[in-house]
């Protein structure tokens, strides 16, 4: 009886923490509830800005939210070449702060209806305790081509070490995978 009595509470702690530990990160995002998306069926993904000390961080998300937007089928997706050539055609030198009117210049330019701009905030592995692992935090906003106003916003990070990974060495997701499904979670949430 006295080792049923410390093995029950002990067990109860074990499932506390592995729900605690395996607690999804549920997306906070603003979709303006006047717009029709469907409307949306061309959309250009600029530059995302880089805060992150991995200089390639911002383009391999950006492709990623580019695969991502097309998978979907919400969208079609303006060649990454073809805005290069209208932000430089247009002589913008910085796409993290664009104006009302540079945002109209440039889906005018591509024929598109809506802008995608963000930046990567995070990109790398976090050490939590004696395990590390990958993690990323992004954010995205969607800007209508003829008002310049946002439409869609959202920040959201995916990662670390799980309680299973941190305290019995399961596998994690690697960087790739990470930044698969966070961005895939982020699209999702257009699609509501």
């Amino acid at each position: 009886m006295r080792l049923l009595n410390k093995i029950v509470p002990v067990c109860m702690m074990l499932v506390l923490f592995s729900a605690f530990g395996c607690a999804k990160n549920v997306p906070v995002y603003h979709v303006s509830e006047d717009i029709d998306f469907s409307f949306y069926k061309k959309v250009a993904v600029m530059p995302l800005d880089n805060l992150t000390n991995n200089k390639y961080a911002g383009d391999i998300v950006r492709q990623v939210v580019i695969s991502e937007l097309l998978a979907s089928g919400l969208v079609d997706v303006v060649y990454p070449g073809e805005v290069k050539n209208s932000i430089k055609d247009l002589g913008i030198k910085s796409v993290t702060a664009l104006s009302t009117e540079q945002i109209k210049a440039l889906g005018n330019s591509l024929k598109a209806e809506a802008l995608i701009v963000g930046s990567v905030e995070e990109y790398g592995n976090v050490k939590m305790g004696n395990a590390s692992a990958p993690q990323v935090t992004l954010t995205l906003m969607m800007a209508d081509a003829d008002t310049g106003s946002i439409v869609w916003a959202i920040t959201q990070t995916r990662g670390g070490a799980s309680f299973m990974a941190r305290h019995f060495g399961a596998r994690h997701e690697t960087i790739s995978e990470t930044v698969m499904l966070l961005v895939r979670e982020m699209v999702q949430t257009l699609a509501r």
